[in-house]
């Protein structure tokens, strides 16, 4: 048996033979995620245990009874020839937007209401089942009203795509009120890059 322990990465197993009698049963790979960022793996076995931190760095395990091959990289073209299957079929990441709002208000400024038209193209295009949508506040005034307000504002947003066409259904809303700013500010203060909602469409 064979244990990898992840920590943000993105990581593909090939099991089974690959190109020779002789290839070792499991090979594994860490390969970049979309955005560029690498994590760390630890692959196991009752024979040892290697460790992966670097992009396109590999390892090879023959049987239970022999340790993780030392970390190799593993040339592009050979990823692509062996993991083709599973490079196929790998979600695409999450699309992020940020709207932002007029002060004490459900209002959008007018710069992010325009946005909507591109928030409303990629759920079109994705066919998203899955869009969060967080509300939230600056710190200026009652963090209870703030987060009833950021809640609100997520509302409207979610109102406002649900009149386009999309289903109600496949939107999640939150309120993070003041907890979670863009702009790290003291409190009560008034910051228009914090009175925002972020869309998430995976």
């Amino acid at each position: 048996m064979v244990n990898i322990h992840l920590r943000r990465c993105l990581v593909i197993l090939c099991c089974g033979c690959l190109m020779t009698a002789c290839s070792p049963k499991n090979v594994v790979v860490l390969v970049p995620d979309p955005d560029g960022s690498v994590g760390r793996i630890t692959v196991a076995n009752a024979a040892g245990s290697v460790e992966i931190d670097a992009a396109n760095e590999s390892t090879a395990i023959r049987d239970a009874k022999t340790a993780p091959s030392p970390p190799a990289e593993m040339e592009k073209k050979d990823i692509d020839q062996l993991f083709s299957e599973a490079l196929a079929i790998q979600p695409q990441p999450p699309v992020h937007f940020i709207l932002y709002f007029e002060k004490d208000s459900t209002q959008l400024r007018p710069s992010s209401a325009a946005m909507l038209t591109d928030i409303l193209s990629t759920i079109q295009a994705r066919q998203s089942e899955h869009i969060s949508v967080v509300g939230h506040s600056d710190t200026l005034g009652d963090k209870t009203y703030n987060l009833s307000l950021s809640m609100r504002r997520a509302a409207a947003v979610k109102q406002r795509l649900v009149q386009k066409g999309i289903d109600e259904a496949h939107i999640d809303i939150t309120s993070h009120g003041e907890e979670n700013p863009l702009v790290k500010t003291a409190d009560n203060v008034s910051n228009p890059k914090n009175r925002r909602v972020e869309v998430v469409i995976r």
